[in-house]
């Protein structure tokens, strides 16, 4: 039968003091000197450690800065056509990025819905700039342009919207009857259901409404019916000289 002790392989029958040859001193000398060998393979690996972690470090912040400085400057002209039309995708359903008030239910230019609302000096609008302007961050597409009616206000309460309370920290003046306000599209549309809905501006009603409201049901509550239908008129006849010239 063999033995195997520290990488040795030993005969037990042939060494039958195996137990004292365990406690003899040189054998033990030849243990320690296997482990301060082994130690000495192992110390440098130790060592490299720190460096090799500050080494990736330099190299991924080099790596980062060099990212961070990478520019609009930097992009070869056809890179910069590609981010440009990117941008351009992003900006199609904002207004205020494309430095627009953006287009009225009728395919005109939307007119001011509300500059000062109940004498408050606020405008209405989601970017409370007088226009039912919209864009991503508006998730509640405030593009109804209505005057509120009391039974409305009652009933966008009772529905968990509560209209009349001021709110200064999002500059909401809080509305009465008669005042003129950007109303939620989906809010509006489920007004109409209730029949609850207040009558609106055509003019100043971001075409983002036809999302949620059919054309023909928002001319029903329009106050500015009969200029709208001047305006389409207009169009309408622009279209037929145009469809001529073709």
């Amino acid at each position: 039968m063999y033995v195997l002790v520290r990488g040795v392989r030993t005969s037990a029958f042939l060494t039958p003091s195996f137990p004292a040859m365990m406690m003899d001193d040189s054998f033990q000398t030849d243990l320690h000197k296997n482990d301060d060998r082994r130690r000495r393979r192992v110390a440098p690996i130790k060592m490299c450690r720190p460096f090799t972690l500050f080494f990736s470090f330099l190299i991924l912040f080099r790596f980062s800065a060099f990212a961070f400085v990478v520019t609009n400057e930097g992009l070869s002209p056809s890179s910069r056509q590609s981010v440009a039309a990117r941008m351009a995708e992003d900006s199609d359903d904002d207004d205020e990025l494309r430095g627009t008030t953006g287009q009225n239910v009728l395919g005109t230019d939307l007119i001011p819905c509300c500059t000062d609302v109940g004498g408050t000096g606020v405008g209405t609008g989601f970017y409370r700039n007088g226009y039912c302007s919209t864009g991503e961050q508006d998730l509640g597409r405030h593009t109804v342009c209505c005057q509120v009616t009391d039974e409305f206000l009652d009933f966008s309460k009772s529905a968990g919207n509560d209209l009349s309370t001021p709110m200064p920290d999002y500059l909401f003046p809080g509305l009465k009857d008669g005042d003129v306000w950007c109303l939620c599209a989906q809010r509006w549309a489920q007004a109409y259901k209730a029949g609850k809905a207040p009558k609106l501006f055509l003019q100043a009603t971001h075409e983002k409404t036809l999302d949620y409201v059919p054309f023909e049901i928002l001319k029903g509550f329009a106050i500015d019916g009969e200029e709208a239908d001047e305006v389409l008129d207009d169009l309408n006849e622009m279209r037929a000289k145009l469809n001529k010239l073709l």
